[in-house]
């Protein structure tokens, strides 16, 4: 006798006998001879009495079917079997279309729903047909019920949820010096150790790319300069190696020479060992420069991922004060700021100056020249972004200037803002670590279904009694995933716990990775603060102090939660700043649908990215320094402060100087800025033109504004979903 039935979802329910007489019902009303109910009673009761104690839904009808069949309305049968088909036509219905949209290459959100990633292409599309049939399976099998209904409701988002089943990790910041001194293995064929500048370059792309196949977020070095200075000196002592060929000396004492800096000089003047000296320094500048080129050429064109998207890769700079750390820095600025092709700018890497007082930063610091040329870059090609070392939450006691290792006491970053630090359960390091997984929460949604409340304590009171809720949830739903990743085999992901996964090299390859993974972090995010705020208080934090407050008391009591998850569920847990870009118009448009257009809150297409100011609200850099730089400390998986300013920034680096004082000033970690950067697709000529509409090369008229989505670039806007660009075309200048 049937006691249950396991629905399409997954879900086992109670056996009901009158939803197969409803369907058997259906049917007999579509013929000639109209419903039967004794039939009908007689063909539920066998079904009933026939069946195993569990049953599927499929197994039932098969079971009606048959008993149709037998009884003398076998027309019924076939109606019924259409019926079926017809069911399961338009279940499989909203896959057909959204198949039709990929295949046909149209833009919308499901196509553009990242900006880096190609799905015009065969292998985008390939990629994106596995990405959306995954995403149901998820759902059906891998979540919980509690998890699967908060999706279902609009209150949580899982990110890279059609990655779920690989069991792959988000990101890692890589230890290049563990690939560049032993060599790797990355399954098929070895790497070996490098010897000069231009094999350490590739190694890092290789390194990078190859990650970026075992995973499903983005890559980082998170000490580029420390990693490649040690083959700049190899490649000098080549060069003096090579000078002794030719001429039949010894100059041993060359190769030990120490420098403060590494400088291209003309020979004209020289004479004897100076300038046999000066010939090999000039000769290691040229090959550091064409290796730094050549990196950046390759991180945007060598692919990963099936083909379809070029690596998403950063790399963290700016505090190796060695001659040959300074050349590599000032080399890998200089072919920035030069540009790649025929002078566009680079989209990958996202680079990142490390800025720090007494190293990087004040005008006696020994890299002052080069903090200041990475200004005059990036006021011309967006990069480097910053990061503040100084910043009170990114300071560690361990390091010291006179340490050679010193870097590994620093925090790094992923571009798009992704930060892992602190460690409950090993050293304290970005190195070797990353995000396991994350998950964002719609708190907007959560404050409108407040508003209703009149009492504005009560109302606040309603808002975090949700928010725990969804909280809890959230946590448990991270923790159900790292469980699930836990169970991966180190063979899965050869060079991540090879080389770069700190403690992964001690595994075998059919041991799980559960004993090494709890090094990296859980992000719970959130989205929309100002929309939260003007639904519970009717203003954002931007325009009022109240506002304020009561945002700092919300992400302060996010913060509180994720402390207590730590301890009771073992792992390191983080509040994130989420980096919305697909996000940013889901949320938005499921609350539309539920609350229709609220002012303020619902009236555009998007959500105001985590905690910031929105984009269309005008004030000073100052001001948005003052309101943003508090929810630093508190959103330590992640976070990033914007400036947005006017004219052309190329001939004012001293106007990104002035974004990186206020984040000394108000001790913000992470920033960046953006201006105006246009760009032919024809020719790639690009300037900062307001307005422009006919490139002043080849006059042609594809120009595209270059501009930053989330915390990376995109060479082109035709790639950013439909909530991005209402974003773009609402950010006004901060002056």
């Amino acid at each position: 006798m049937i006691q249950t039935v396991v629905k399409r979802d997954g879900r086992v329910v109670g056996y009901n006998e009158e939803k197969i007489k409803a369907a058997i019902r259906k049917a007999m009303l579509t013929t000639e001879l109209g419903e039967d109910e004794s039939l009908i009673a007689k063909i539920t009761d066998r079904i009933g009495a026939r069946g195993n104690e569990r049953m599927t839904v499929e197994e039932i009808q098969d079971m009606v079917e048959l008993e149709l069949m037998k009884s003398p309305r076998k027309e019924v049968a076939k109606k019924y079997i259409a019926y079926r088909d017809q069911r399961s036509i338009a279940r499989r219905a909203k896959t057909r279309d959204m198949f039709h949209e990929i295949i046909e290459a149209k833009n919308n959100d499901i196509t553009r729903e990242n900006a880096n990633m190609n799905t015009d292409t065969p292998a985008g599309m390939m990629m994106k047909f596995a990405s959306e049939t995954t995403k149901p399976f998820v759902d059906d099998y891998l979540l919980s019920e509690e998890a699967r209904e908060a999706v279902r409701a609009g209150y949580l988002h899982i990110h890279d949820k059609d990655y779920y089943p690989t069991k792959s990790l988000t990101c890692v910041q890589h230890p290049l010096d563990r690939i560049l001194e032993n060599g790797f293995s990355a399954g098929h064929g070895e790497s070996r150790p490098a010897k000069r500048i231009e094999t350490a370059s590739i190694i890092a792309c290789i390194s990078l790319e190859t990650a970026q196949n075992e995973m499903h977020g983005g890559q980082a070095i998170p000490a580029f300069d420390f990693y490649l200075a040690p083959f700049v000196r190899s490649s000098f002592k080549e060069e003096v190696e090579y000078l002794e060929r030719l001429t039949g000396r010894d100059l041993s004492d060359l190769k030990e020479r120490t420098f403060t800096d590494y400088t291209i000089r003309p020979l004209d003047g020289l004479d004897g060992d100076e300038r046999l000296l000066q010939h090999a320094m000039n000769r290691t500048v040229s090959r550091v420069h064409q290796a730094m080129e050549a990196f950046i050429h390759n991180m945007n064109t060598i692919h990963s991922r099936g083909g379809n998207q070029v690596v998403f890769s950063s790399i963290n700079y700016g505090t190796d004060t060695s001659a040959e750390g300074r050349c590599v820095i000032r080399e890998l600025l200089n072919s920035t700021y030069e540009g790649v092709g025929n002078g566009a700018t680079a989209i990958f890497p996202i680079q990142i100056w490390k800025k720090k007082r007494g190293v990087s930063y004040l005008p006696d610091d020994p890299n002052y020249d080069l903090y200041r040329l990475a200004c005059k870059v990036t006021a011309r090609r967006f990069f480097p972004n910053f990061l503040n070392l100084d910043a009170t939450f990114n300071t560690d006691e361990l390091w010291r200037a006179d340490d050679p290792r010193r870097f590994e006491h620093e925090v790094a970053t992923m571009g798009c803002r992704t930060r892992v630090f602190e460690n409950r359960y090993g050293e304290r390091t970005s190195i070797g670590r990353g995000n396991l997984s994350f998950s964002t929460i719609n708190i907007v949604r959560i404050a409108i279904e407040s508003m209703s409340i009149v009492d504005r304590d009560e109302r606040i009171a309603r808002f975090f009694r949700e928010l725990d809720r969804v909280l809890d949830i959230t946590a448990r739903q991270l923790d159900d995933r790292f469980k699930f990743q836990s169970t991966a085999l180190a063979k899965q992901f050869p060079l991540l716990m090879g080389r770069l996964w700190n403690g992964g090299d001690k595994l075998k390859p059919e041991e799980t990775i559960a004993p090494v993974i709890n090094q990296g972090t859980l992000g719970i995010g959130f989205i929309g603060l100002a929309e939260c705020l003007i639904a519970l208080v009717g203003k954002h934090h931007g325009e009022d102090a109240e506002a304020q407050k009561l945002g700092l008391r919300i992400v302060s009591h996010m913060r509180s939660r994720v402390n207590e998850f730590c301890e009771k569920y073992g792992h390191n847990y983080s509040v994130l700043a989420t980096p919305a870009e697909g996000l940013s118009g889901k949320f938005t448009a499921r609350d539309r649908k539920s609350f229709g257009i609220l002012p303020g809150i619902t009236d555009k297409i998007y959500y105001t990215n985590s905690n910031h100011v929105p984009v269309y609200y005008k004030c000073s850099p100052r001001h948005k320094a003052e309101i943003e730089a508090p929810y630093h400390p508190l959103t330590t998986g992640g976070h990033i402060f914007y400036v947005e300013i006017d004219g052309d920034a190329t001939h004012n680096p001293r106007a990104v100087a002035d974004i990186v004082d206020l984040m000394d000033r108000y001790n913000i970690g992470y920033g960046s800025v953006n201006h105006n950067r246009n760009r032919c697709m024809d020719c790639g000529y690009e300037d900062a033109t307001a307005e422009l509409d006919e490139c002043p090369v080849c006059h042609g008229h594809n120009i595209d504004r270059l501009q930053r989505i989330t915390g990376y670039l995109v060479g082109t806007t035709d790639r950013w979903n439909n909530a991005k660009l209402a974003e773009l075309n609402d950010r006004v200048v901060h002056e």
